[in-house]
């Protein structure tokens, strides 16, 4: 098995999918349920390898990752690699809409590269309800050794996943939202896999120390603190940001971030905290972190922090900005591209809505509720399948009509720059990621967008990422360089609002069949629907 993985990479190094100087690194992730107990009662969790929450992914820079997924469960799986930007070759993004699903039983090869890319990110099961059965782990990806990092390097380096969880198992979770109901409100929250007490964090005094956080959660937005320590946040989603210093940090849904913190105070037991932000009831967690010369455990109650307040949440997002002379994946300053320069050539106006069709809850975008299609939207175009998907179904703009069902997908051109307002005229906080890009937060504010709104755009320093937030009545602008090739998922994070419609697909299109524009279709691809059957190319 080992041998057959080295000649498809060998192989497909020979059609430049990457350059023969970037290093390997090579996983083996065997996938299964098994028991967890987080919250303390039994529920059926998913495994990779053994473990809940799954490995850690460290690399470096433009490394290949060759990850050979063996899919041990009795249903279809996916993984996909969030904020990974598979350059020219969504076919690896592991959504359904690029990727046929790893049967039961059998398992498939993902060849990624993280070119020109650092930060901190995650991966995740992308099919059914898996999200909320585990099978998360974090992605880091280093500098490499050349290249200027703006802090020193800390003494320890730690990944955080922190998100709220349910204590029923992801099949009920998934055949409530089929029969179009809502969920209820989580159960608690998780950090690194544990409930309140379980994960812990060991530190040096006066050592300086890294934490990579990520709300791997499925509804709510979070907020991280350490009592009697600050943050610095160094890094968000692959952008070297100014080091603003904070007392707690919000990390909305599906968002990543790097925050430094000193090992300054008095040696003893601090509790970490998460809660969650905007939510009449608060759920809290807690781990603990811990001195190596600790002479006493934790005591009193967790740290408080903001609970339902918009401003300071806002406030916050608007002081997260690019470090314009740090490096970031090349030796060149961040701010050497001067994006606030470049006339966009597009305007996308997006406006999230819920109601019911049929009956049954649905969520939508631009009045499309999104249905996946019987074959994987990229598949169909690869191999010009017709009836798959229609270009143009979801419109440039809101209408305000009712909520109709569709396979969404809008085109775009390639080398394109273009602006994107998501406005949320709903009362809960939105999150939306696009796959294959960053982009660059120009500017968020409460009511209606209008032409206007531009005037108070960030056009210097906007921090550059691949997941923002939209507050309740309210909208926020983003501009994109549609410079990668392919068929990119654009979708709540809110993962029942994304089961049930909130998405759609961004099809960045050219006529030119360059592998300088888009790679083939990897030798390996599964196929499926109505692309079974079919050749992906001669080996």
């Amino acid at each position: 098995l080992h041998l057959a993985v080295v000649l498809l990479c060998a192989t497909a190094g020979l059609f430049a999918i990457a350059g023969a100087e970037d290093p390997y690194r090579f996983f083996d992730w065997n996938v299964t349920f098994g028991d967890i107990y987080p919250l303390g009662v039994r529920q059926t969790g998913i495994l990779i390898n053994g473990q809940f929450p799954g490995p850690d992914i460290h690399s470096v820079t433009n490394d290949n990752l060759i990850i050979n997924v063996h899919n041990s469960l009795n249903e279809p799986f996916l993984i996909s690699w969030s904020g990974i930007q598979q350059r020219r070759n969504s076919y690896e993004d592991g959504v359904y809409g690029t990727t046929c699903p790893i049967p039961p039983g059998k398992n498939f090869t993902y060849i990624l590269q993280v070119k020109d890319q650092i930060g901190s990110f995650f991966y995740f099961p992308s099919l059914a309800f898996h999200k909320a059965a585990g099978g998360f782990g974090g992605i880091r990806i280093l500098s490499r050794p050349r290249i200027p990092v703006p802090f020193p390097d800390p003494a320890g380096d730690y990944t955080v996943l922190i998100g709220d969880w349910y204590k029923s198992n992801h099949t009920n979770l998934k055949a409530r939202l089929d029969r179009g109901k809502k969920l209820p409100f989580p159960d608690g929250i998780l950090i690194n896999g544990r409930g309140p007490g379980g994960a812990s964090f060991n530190v040096e005094q006066g050592k300086t120390y890294r934490l990579r956080i990520s709300n791997v959660g499925l509804q709510n937005s979070l907020n991280f603190r350490i009592q009697n320590h600050r943050l610095t946040l160094v890094e968000v989603e692959g952008t070297h940001t100014l080091q603003t210093t904070y007392s707690s940090i919000d990390l909305h849904l599906g968002q990543s971030c790097s925050v430094l913190f000193k090992a300054d105070q008095p040696a003893k037991d601090y509790y970490i905290a998460v809660s969650t932000r905007f939510t009449s009831r608060v759920l809290t967690s807690t781990a603990i972190l811990r001195y190596s010369n600790s002479a006493s455990p934790v005591s009193g109650p967790p740290p408080g922090g903001p609970t339902i307040q918009i401003d300071w949440s806002l406030n916050q997002a608007r002081s997260i900005r690019t470090n314009l002379t740090a490096s970031g994946p090349r030796p060149n300053p961040q701010g050497s591209y001067h994006y606030g320069l470049i006339n966009t050539t597009r305007t996308i106006r997006l406006a999230n809505s819920a109601g019911q069709v049929n009956g049954k809850q649905r969520y939508a975008v631009n009045s499309v509720s999104f249905v996946p299609a019987d074959t994987p939207l990229k598949l169909a175009d690869y191999f010009k399948i017709g009836g798959v998907f229609r270009v143009g179904s979801i419109s440039d703009n809101p209408y305000g009509g009712k909520i109709y069902l569709d396979t969404s997908v809008m085109q775009a051109d390639y080398r394109a720059f273009i602006e994107i307002v998501f406005q949320n005229n709903e009362n809960i906080v939105q999150s939306w990621h696009l796959d294959g890009y960053s982009f660059f937060v120009v500017g968020m504010d409460g009511g209606q967008w209008t032409t206007a709104s531009r005037r108070e755009y960030n056009l210097r320093d906007a921090v550059s990422r691949c997941t923002t937030q939209v507050y309740p009545k309210s909208w926020t602008a983003i501009y994109v360089a549609l410079d990668n090739v392919g068929m990119w998922n654009l979708r709540s994070e809110f993962w029942a609002r994304q089961y049930l419609g909130q998405q759609f697909y961004l099809r960045v299109y050219t006529t030119s069949t360059s592998l300088r524009d888009e790679y083939p279709i990897p030798k390996n691809a599964l196929l499926c629907g109505r692309a079974s059957g079919r050749h992906t190319r001669p080996l």
